[in-house]
């Protein structure tokens, strides 16, 4: 791994992040714009299956998941190049370790709550509750998300 990181660091997209005055704190803000995005609407998606505003069509909540997975894509792209940008503060890094593990099992939450749950919400009315399994999906995810925040706080303060 430390010949990955050393290989990383030696391109130019590395000197790019290290030596380009503004290119770290744009790649964070859009981190953060990502992360709004994502949280915003995947979140309140989640909050609507555990039966938040229940007024609202869980079909109609669902129009705005693919806003999130934008700001997923603009999350994974500067994530990218944070880690090619200073691969040394993540490979060893406990916390950004963790954060990867917990996005790669909200990964599998999506998979599942899509292969089952996610057909019956089709056929919900404005008032209507969800179905356990679709309940389960969305608190799994809410509890991960809040998972991920704290692990790329913690990221800073871990340092290896």
């Amino acid at each position: 791994m430390d010949a990955f990181g050393a290989w990383l660091e030696s391109t130019r997209v590395s000197g790019f992040m290290q030596h380009v005055v503004f290119a770290w704190p744009i790649c964070a803000c859009l981190h953060f714009i990502g992360f709004c995005l994502l949280i915003g609407t995947g979140g309140l998606f989640d909050l609507r299956l555990l039966g938040v505003a229940k007024g609202l069509l869980p079909s109609a909540m669902h129009r705005l998941i693919p806003w999130g997975v934008g700001g997923f894509i603009i999350n994974l792209s500067t994530g990218v190049l944070f880690f090619i940008g200073q691969p040394f503060r993540y490979l060893h890094n406990p916390a950004f370790q963790l954060k990867l593990a917990l996005i790669s099992v909200l990964g599998i939450n999506m998979v599942v709550f899509y292969a089952g749950a996610y057909g019956k919400l089709a056929e919900l009315g404005p008032d209507d509750g969800t179905p356990f399994r679709a309940k389960f999906a969305g608190a799994t995810s809410l509890i991960l998300w809040i998972g991920v925040i704290c692990a790329g706080r913690m990221v800073a303060f871990f340092l290896p």
